[in-house]
């Protein structure tokens, strides 16, 4: 079965998050027939997958990782054919999931059967990561296989995702690494009371608009090689009593900080409560962290990767840092070199979205080629 195929199969299961519609299950039982060894790891209501491929004399690894689940499908009149009936199309295959990232999934597979086919004693352990709740709230997921691994002794080496990664060509760009992101959720207190008798009362919306002002055009670092300047970013303000003649008890304002590793959380944490300290404000705030930034600025999996893409594309790779979040952050918290490597990110999230199938077979022989490449380097450990 090739990749268009088991490509076509993921996405005809309507694995919207958590629900998993039996696509792990599919995945396990190909890597079983391959050798692996499969454990189905239900964390809440989260489905993960853990296959591992055991060498001989090495506990070296390395894993492909990913995600089986996807976004619900949204208003379907807006799709040309059916999210969840795979169609191919003008070269094009269409689906939920096709680019992000059901395509990158079978690619992986694929390459490792073809390469395991032609080598199947390589010097080095295979696994393969692949959960349910990445597009979701991301709790019960890569973080849990993750704790998982590490009850049991084991420790990736080299992690390459097959997150939508590249622009206009497959492979023309890959991430290296990811801004972190931390969510501030911040309640200034006031006194409520009339419009016309302000002196009665404590507007709080006067009182945080001139913070919000000053975080939104301070310049919190300069960024680095890698990373754009820190992004602080309102995403919702929440206010008002219900009529248009009460100045309100309270103002409730969310806010995140998309940061690389010119900051850390810590820095930013104070940083704010020196802020609503100094202008001796009456709130209460709570932060989420959703992960740190991280960054594979050098190794021998970037030096793979970067080969196999001039030899299978004939073209050097741009090196990324770009974008939201993915679980790579998660992964490359444990030591791990990471990276992302994937197909066009162009309709990921959208009504019909679609991969090109020339891309899959192009992305089978990337992977293919990265796993060729690290059983001949000298220094795997």
């Amino acid at each position: 079965m090739n990749v268009i195929e088991l490509t076509k199969e993921l996405i005809n299961k309507a694995s919207v998050t958590p629900v998993d519609a039996g696509c792990q299950q599919l995945l396990g039982e190909r890597l079983t027939a391959l050798g692996f060894q499969v454990a189905h790891l239900r964390f809440g209501d989260v489905d993960n997958l853990w296959a591992q491929w055991y060498s001989d004399n090495t506990t070296a690894l390395w894993v492909f990782a990913g995600h089986t689940d996807v976004v619900p499908a949204g208003d379907e009149s807006r799709w040309h054919t059916p999210p969840f009936q795979a169609t191919e199309k003008e070269g094009l295959l269409y689906g939920r999931g096709a680019s992000d990232m059901k395509g990158g999934v079978a690619a992986m597979v694929v390459a490792c059967e073809q390469f395991l086919a032609q080598q199947p004693k390589p010097p080095f352990n295979i696994g393969f990561l692949i959960t349910g709740d990445e597009e979701g709230v991301a709790i019960n997921g890569t973080v849990k296989v993750l704790d998982w691994l590490k009850e049991r002794g084991q420790k990736i080496d080299w992690c390459v995702l097959g997150e939508p990664s590249s622009q206009t060509a497959v492979a023309d760009e890959i991430k290296v690494g990811r801004r972190g992101s931390l969510t501030g959720r911040l309640t200034i207190n006031g006194q409520q009371g009339h419009v016309a008798y302000p002196h009665l009362a404590d507007n709080p919306i006067h009182r945080i608009a001139p913070l919000l002002a000053q975080w939104s055009a301070l310049a919190w670092d300069n960024g680095n090689e890698f990373f754009p300047p820190t992004g602080f970013q309102i995403t919702a303000v929440q206010a008002g009593a219900g009529a248009d003649n009460v100045i309100p008890a309270s103002i409730a304002v969310t806010f995140n900080f998309r940061y690389g590793t010119a900051l850390t959380a810590e820095g930013i944490q104070q940083k704010i409560v020196e802020d609503l300290q100094q202008h001796q404000l009456d709130y209460q705030l709570s932060w989420h962290y959703s992960g740190a930034p991280f960054l594979t600025q050098t190794g021998l999996l970037l030096a793979v990767a970067q080969q196999a893409i001039v030899d299978v594309c004939g073209y050097a790779p741009k090196l990324s840092t770009s974008g939201g979040t993915s679980d790579g952050r998660f992964i490359a918290a444990t030591g791990a070199q990471v990276l992302e490597c994937g197909v066009s990110n162009a309709t990921i999230h959208k009504s019909n979205e679609s991969v090109a199938i020339a891309d899959l077979y192009q992305l089978v022989r990337i992977y293919h080629k990265m796993l060729q490449g690290l059983s001949i380097a000298h220094d795997v450990p």
